[in-house]
């Protein structure tokens, strides 16, 4: 068997630089990229940047690790965040691998229930958006998609035939289906067809490609500009990607959605810290109070473990009715 050879930063860049080109040539995601970086910068200046990170080991990591949880007090989640960057830093860029001994003091991990929307609720939020906020919205309330898998929506990811939508290298690397709701289809599919002429805009202005996911641009050299690769709701215009230096149409920024969403929610009146994220978790609650199977609701939410979708039963109503899409029930005349 064949044993593939790790990968070597270059030895010649700082060491910040050395990090963001193996993040780069393992294709984490900008966001980690930002993240990892952060912490790895907050490990350095915990030690007063008088060691450098690769003459440190589990003594230090450890040290670093237990202020966090003790006198930052970050959650739970936090602490394993700044574990798996600086892990990350000594397997793959400095390739001194860590052992298993590093016990830090434990941040104190909180399960509180997600915070849910009812039916009212959530047809009170959607009605004070518009435009492209609110479809979006929609999907991610129909379907129970993140955030994030919302806004890589690639065309050809919405199959209308079917009534589906294909979620593609979702949280954990996994692909999955979800529900196209049918309330949402007509609009989404005029959506789209806006998309493909701005598109074509790109394409004569002698632009038009779109970013390709790990080793696709090479392997496909053209499908870059085919209309199906590019994104449902992309951006209004075109920028400089920050990695290639390639001028081309990115989507849209989440920000905007949730700057839409947070508005929607105080123009309704509810006293909730309801967030985009809420309706995912209303959609969850929902299905589970119409008689979905928790095992079929697991696969639509793309949970590893059954017992993160089990969260859900915790918020649920007690009275349970046929199952059916939310969002379609919401506009049933």
């Amino acid at each position: 068997m064949e044993i593939k050879k790790k990968f070597t930063p270059n030895p010649n860049l700082k060491l910040l630089d050395q990090v963001r080109e193996t993040l780069r040539y393992y294709h984490y995601a900008r966001s980690t990229e930002k993240t990892y970086c952060q912490w790895i910068i907050r490990y350095i200046h915990f030690f007063e940047k008088k060691v450098h990170p690769r003459d440190m080991g589990e003594k230090e990591i450890e040290h670093f690790l237990s202020h966090l949880a003790t006198h930052e007090k970050v959650a739970a989640s936090t602490q394993r965040q700044a574990l798996n960057a600086l892990v990350f830093l000594y397997r793959d860029v400095l390739l001194k691998p860590l052992d298993n001994s590093i016990a830090p003091v434990r941040s104190k991990s909180k399960k509180r229930p997600p915070t849910v929307l009812t039916e009212k609720e959530v047809k009170s939020v959607l009605d004070h958006m518009s435009g492209t906020h609110m479809l979006m919205a929609r999907l991610i309330y129909g379907s129970g998609i993140r955030l994030m898998e919302c806004i890589r929506l690639r065309i050809q990811d919405v199959d209308f035939g079917q009534g589906q939508i294909y979620v593609r290298d979702g949280k954990g690397g996994k692909d999955r289906t979800s529900y196209l709701p049918k309330i949402v289809a007509d609009d989404l599919r005029q959506h789209i067809e806006r998309v493909k002429i701005i598109h074509q805009q790109d394409l004569d202005d002698g632009f038009g490609s779109v970013y390709l996911p790990n080793a696709l641009a090479k392997k496909y050299k053209n499908a870059a500009k085919e209309i199906v690769w590019q994104y449902v709701f992309p951006a209004r215009s075109r920028s400089i990607d920050p990695r290639s230096k390639i001028e081309r149409r990115h989507h849209v920024l989440e920000s905007g959605l949730q700057k839409a969403v947070k508005t929607a929610v105080t123009k309704s009146g509810i006293d909730k810290r309801a967030t985009v994220h809420t309706l995912r978790h209303s959609f969850a609650t929902h299905m589970l109070e119409h008689g979905v199977n928790i095992r079929v609701l697991q696969e639509l939410l793309g949970h590893a473990n059954v017992k993160t979708t089990e969260i859900y039963t915790h918020v649920m109503r007690t009275d349970i009715h046929r199952l059916q899409n939310p969002l379609d029930r919401l506009y049933e005349k």
